[in-house]
Formats: C-alpha cells, structure tokens, sequence
C-alpha cells in the first residue's frame, strides 16, 4: 500500500487540478495540501477527509485504500447477524494509521454502511465507517454488539470491576453486558457530518 500523501497528489492530477484549486475545494490552503501530499502533515480529520474525497472526484474507499486493481465497496450492515465481513466474498480494507491516530487495533478492517431500511445508534442512513472485527474490548468507543442475534452499535465502557457497561444513545438504554450478548466490531473511524 502506498502512502496517503502520493496517494493524494495521484489524485489530484488525475483530475487535473493545481494545488490552489484543491485547496479551494477542500477549504485549507494551498500550503496544507502540500504539506499533505509530502506527508509533513500526516493527521488529516474525518470531515477534512470526505471533503477531499469529493473534491478528488473519487470514492472515499479509493482515497483510503488506493487503487490496487479491486476497489473494497461498502459492506451492508444489516441488524440481522451474521455480520457482512463474515461472508467470503468480503474485501478487507488497510486503513493507513495517520487517518485515526487515535484508535488502536491490529489486523483486517472493513468499511460498512447501515443497510437500507435499518437503523442503528449512533449511525444515519449513508454514514460510512471502518470497522475491525473484534471480540475483545480494546479501549472506551463504539462497537457492533450481537444481541441475540441481532447486531446493534453500542458505546462500550468498562466500570471499575471489569464490567462492561453498553449505553445506547438514550440513557435509558444503559446497561451491562448480558450473558447472551458478545462484541463483534469496533468503530474505527467514521464519516459523516457529525464527528463520533
């Protein structure tokens, strides 16, 4: 995988645009995109992100991963287990690091989206996020949680003892870990018009 920063300035050539007027698109000067496509500046945000994804004319998928001969689409995510990512024709995605410095995980990711007439915490219809497929809680975020059967997205803590504590977005929601529930994903990153 090569890196963002030639990875943007491949793009932005491709479709024929001079710095200036990138930076114009994207809303940042024209010293940014410099420093991005040299990799001085190698944290770009989410909403900085899908921002120079459509001024690049290109999927985000794309921008993230590359162009390496077999584009990663979206992942339905259906609240009906099993998990999309389990099926074998699901393409894993690598995610450079600089994107979400912030996370911590190893191994494969893949981007979802809320299939069509489903509706889950803390997502809206055309949100895209990568997730990485996990059993373990690794750190304070959101998860996708298998319920019975039935896949939901919960922010997952975890108390003093141990425990895990799963919270919906409304408070009434709250509540430990059941027997019958286990982790499954974890949110790495998310894009949208709201931050996670």
């Amino acid at each position: 995988m090569d890196s963002l920063g030639p990875r943007i300035k491949a793009l932005r050539l491709e479709v024929n645009l001079n710095k200036a007027a990138l930076a114009r698109r994207v809303g940042v000067s024209d010293v940014t995109i410099s420093y991005w496509e040299s990799g001085a500046i190698k944290q770009i945000g989410h909403e900085r992100l899908v921002a120079l994804a459509q001024a690049l004319e290109c999927p985000l998928s794309r921008l993230i991963e590359g162009d390496d001969g077999g584009q990663a689409t979206p992942l339905y995510l259906d609240r009906q287990a099993p998990a999309p990512w389990l099926a074998p024709t699901a393409k894993a995605i690598l995610i450079p690091f600089e994107l979400v410095p912030s996370q911590e995980w190893e191994g494969e990711c893949y981007l979802v989206t809320p299939a069509p007439d489903n509706t889950f915490d803390f997502l809206q219809a055309g949100d895209l996020v990568a997730i990485a497929p996990t059993g373990i809680f690794r750190q304070p975020g959101l998860y996708i949680v298998d319920m019975e059967g039935t896949l939901g997205v919960r922010r997952v803590t975890q108390d003093n003892n141990g425990e895990l504590r799963f919270e919906g977005e409304r408070k009434e929601d709250a509540g430990y870990h059941g027997p019958d529930s286990r982790l499954v994903a974890k949110l790495i990153a998310r894009w949208c018009s709201t931050p996670l």
